[in-house]
Formats: structure tokens, C-alpha cells, sequence
């Protein structure tokens, strides 16, 4: 990567975190000089988005899931709900967009207190975007309503209704746009495919934050303070279910990842291969533009993909597959194709197992990369070892004609130039 380009990608990070805080501390200065309007309603309010944030689970358990970008989603909609709250039981409301982002970072930051002193507290980019995405819901609601321009143009009606969506509408786009600017600027991976994922997960998790927050405001309008939480038990459980799914994706993942280990343990392939081809295809994959649910079969199938060697009575030499006849090559992956179906995962993995090892051009696309990347480190063997990372690469691309699909080639080349990846086990 060129140093022009290195310093460029951080100043992603330092714009979005410098205007994060830049609004946190004009919100809190100016809550603080004027004083809070209708504290009751702020504390009702804060009290709800704090237990969103006591209630969620930890952030990054599994990149790209709900879980992952939206791990309080009570919080985030008590959030929304009040930077568009503009009646409370029929009496308008006057706090603001600068005391909108001020309660809604104090109530934040309670509830992180336990998750911090337990040593997993939110990030970062999570508390930014949080700042972020109130403010601009704030923004684009409170001054047209204070005003009296909101109630001028479409009243108090199913109109008004329409506006509160279309506010978290975009309020959610702006969200996913900072959500892939932060992610990209941290891997470098393309732009393009990193917003398609998030704009995808604004139809899961995300639509069901955006409609309660616009539900709870729209409640409180009419009956009070006491809609608060009628509509928001709903969404706890919702959020404490998907909490355990969480867990259940976790300890699958787990599972998974101790069967791949079978290999090492019994000698039969390098300590930390399968992690490191698993790693590496997981980002020639989004590299490549491949969706999340499409990266998690990957991310399986290259976990697993020695696990034929298994059925071997000899081991291969340092469990270099890549330096095998490609008749042996293909036995030992429909072996291993017929370990993973009796695994329980889903088919496609084993379909990318057993066909890891045919000519490219009859592979799918996640089979030609799990076969790159392995030949890769097979011949380039682990970090700090003897072989080369420039003549494995040489060697793969003098196997381009009939086994390794070029793009995936350069596609893994432009990988191990950024150099950003950590080989920490995935997941």
C-alpha cells in the first residue's frame, strides 16, 4: 500500500471520531449551561436507553451479524425515539437536538459502566456512530417541529407518521455509510461490497430499531411516558433472544473450529494452517465482494478443508496438499467433503470441501479460493518459517493456466500487501 494511501484511509477514523466528539462536547456544554428541558421526560427517556445498554451483548462477537452492528437495539430506538420526540401526552416537548445527543450519551455511558469493569465495553466506532445517527435524526425532526413548520406541512396525521419514517430512513442510511467508511478505512477492503452488507443488515435488526423508535415517539405523543414501556418489553425480549443466538452462533463456530484442529493435533497438517487459511479466504472473499452469509460458508469450508487427511494412512509431508498429484489431491477433498457432511454444517461447505481441489473453471467461487489460499500457505509454510511469500505467490501465478483463478491470485496478492490482518482465530 503507498504511503499516500496509508495516511489517507485512518482520516476516515479521525473525521468521524472528530465529529463525534466535537458534538458531544457543544451537546454537553450547552445541556449544561441552559439546563435540561423536561427532565422528566430526559430521565424516562435515559433510563431506557440504559437498560438497552445493560441488556446488549458484546460488540464484534461475529463481524458483519446483527449482532455485531446492532448489539443494544433497545437502546438504539430509545435513542431515535427521543431525538424524535416532539409531544409528550399531547403537550409539545422543547429539548432539542444539542440535549437530544447529551442525554443519549450520558444514558449510554451508564449502562456501559458494568460491561466496562467486566472488560468489554462498546467501541469506539459504536459510540460515535451512536452521537452521529441522534444528531442527525435531531437535526432533520426537532427545529421543523419547534418551529411549527413540521405541523404546518403535514400536521398530525398518518402524514406526520411518514415523516418519522422517512427520518429514520435516512438516519439509517447515514448510519450504514459511516458504519462501511470506518470499516473500510480500518481494512482497507472495497467500499462497495462493505455498505451492500450493511445496507442488507438495515432489513433485520435494523428496521425493527428504526420502526420501534418511530412507534415509541409516536405512542408517547398520545398517551404519555407510560407508553414506554408497553412498547419496549416487546423489543427486550426480542433483543435478549437474539442474545442467545449469539451464544449458539459462538459456541458453533467453536465447535467448528475444534474439529479443524483434529488435523493439527494428530499431526497430520502445520500448527495454525487451517486458522490461517481460514483468515485469509475470509478476506480474499470480501475482497472479492462476496456477501456475509456467503463469507461465513467460506470461512467454514477453509476451516475444515484438510480434514480428509484424516482418512490418510500416512501423513502428507507438513500436510502440504498443494504439492500432492491433483488424483490425490481430489480423493483426499472428497473425503474430507464426506467428513463434513456427517458434521452438521450446512451442505455447502462440504460442496466447497470436495470440490477444492478440481481445475478452477469448475470450481465455485469460494472453492477457488479456499484452493489458492491453502496452496499458498502450503507454500509459503507459517510466519517466521523458511519458505517465501513472494515465491509462493510466483508459484501460484504459474499455476494460473489450469488451478488457481487469476483474479483470486491477485486478489490474495493485494491482501498480503496491506498487511492488516491478524491471524487471531475467527470469530
Amino acid at each position: 500500500m503507498s504511503p499516500a494511501r496509508a495516511r489517507a484511509l485512518p482520516s476516515t477514523v479521525a473525521v468521524v471520531y472528530g465529529a463525534a466528539a466535537a458534538l458531544t462536547a457543544w451537546a454537553l456544554a450547552a445541556t449544561f449551561w441552559t439546563g435540561v428541558e423536561e427532565p422528566g421526560v430526559a430521565l424516562a427517556f435515559g433510563a431506557l436507553v440504559t437498560v438497552g445498554e445493560l441488556a446488549r451483548w458484546g460488540d464484534g462477537a461475529d463481524e458483519g451479524t446483527a449482532a455485531a452492528r446492532e448489539c443494544a437495539p433497545l437502546g438504539s430506538a430509545g435513542a431515535l425515539a427521543y431525538a424524535l420526540l416532539g409531544r409528550n401526552a399531547g403537550h409539545p416537548t422543547h429539548h432539542g437536538v444539542l440535549q437530544s445527543v447529551a442525554v443519549v450519551l450520558a444514558a449510554a455511558l451508564v449502562g456501559a459502566v458494568p460491561h466496562v469493569a467486566a472488560g468489554r465495553g462498546p467501541s469506539l466506532d459504536r459510540m460515535a456512530r451512536r452521537v452521529l445517527t441522534v444528531a442527525f435524526a435531531a437535526a432533520c425532526f426537532q427545529p421543523l417541529y419547534n418551529a411549527g413548520t413540521l405541523e404546518l406541512w403535514v400536521g398530525h396525521g398518518p402524514y406526520y407518521a411518514l415523516f418519522l419514517l422517512l427520518v429514520l430512513v435516512l438516519t439509517a442510511l447515514c448510519d450504514a455509510v459511516v458504519a462501511a467508511a470506518l470499516l473500510r478505512s480500518r481494512t482497507s477492503f472495497p467500499y462497495g461490497p462493505l455498505l451492500r452488507d450493511e445496507l442488507r443488515a438495515l432489513l433485520g435488526v435494523g428496521s425493527a430499531v428504526c420502526a420501534t423508535g418511530a412507534v415509541i415517539a409516536l405512542a408517547v405523543a398520545v398517551a404519555g411516558l407510560w407508553a414506554l414501556p408497553v412498547f419496549c418489553v416487546p423489543l427486550l425480549l426480542t433483543q435478549l433472544a437474539f442474545r442467545r443466538y449469539a451464544a449458539v452462533r459462538t459456541t458453533y463456530r467453536q465447535t467448528i473450529t475444534s474439529l479443524a484442529r483434529a488435523t493439527e493435533i494428530a499431526g497430520y497438517t502445520q500448527p495454525g494452517h487451517a486458522r490461517r487459511v481460514a483468515v485469509l479466504s475470509r478476506a480474499v472473499g470480501r475482497e472479492l465482494g462476496l456477501s456475509e452469509s456467503e463469507l461465513t460458508v467460506l470461512e467454514y469450508a477453509a476451516l475444515m478443508h484438510d480434514i480428509g487427511q484424516l482418512s490418510l494412512v500416512d501423513p502428507v509431508p507438513a500436510g502440504a496438499t498443494a504439492l500432492l498429484p491433483a488424483a490425490e489431491q481430489r480423493r483426499i477433498a472428497l473425503l474430507g467433503g464426506a467428513v463434513v457432511r456427517q458434521t452438521g454444517v450446512p451442505a455447502e461447505v462440504a460442496v466447497i470441501v470436495e470440490r477444492q481441489a478440481d481445475p478452477y473453471r469448475e470450481q465455485p467461487l469460494p472453492a477457488r479460493i479456499v484452493r489458492a489460499v491453502n496452496a499458498y500457505d502450503d507454500l509459503a509454510g507459517p510466519p517466521g518459517g523458511p519458505g517465501s511469500s513472494l515465491d509462493a505467490l510466483e508459484r501460484l501465478r504459474l499455476g494460473t493456466g489450469r488451478d488457481y483463478q487469476p483474479e483470486v491470485v491477485e486478489s490474495l496478492a493485494r491482501v498480503l500487501a496491506r498487511g492488516c490482518l491478524t491471524l487471531a482465530a475467527p470469530g
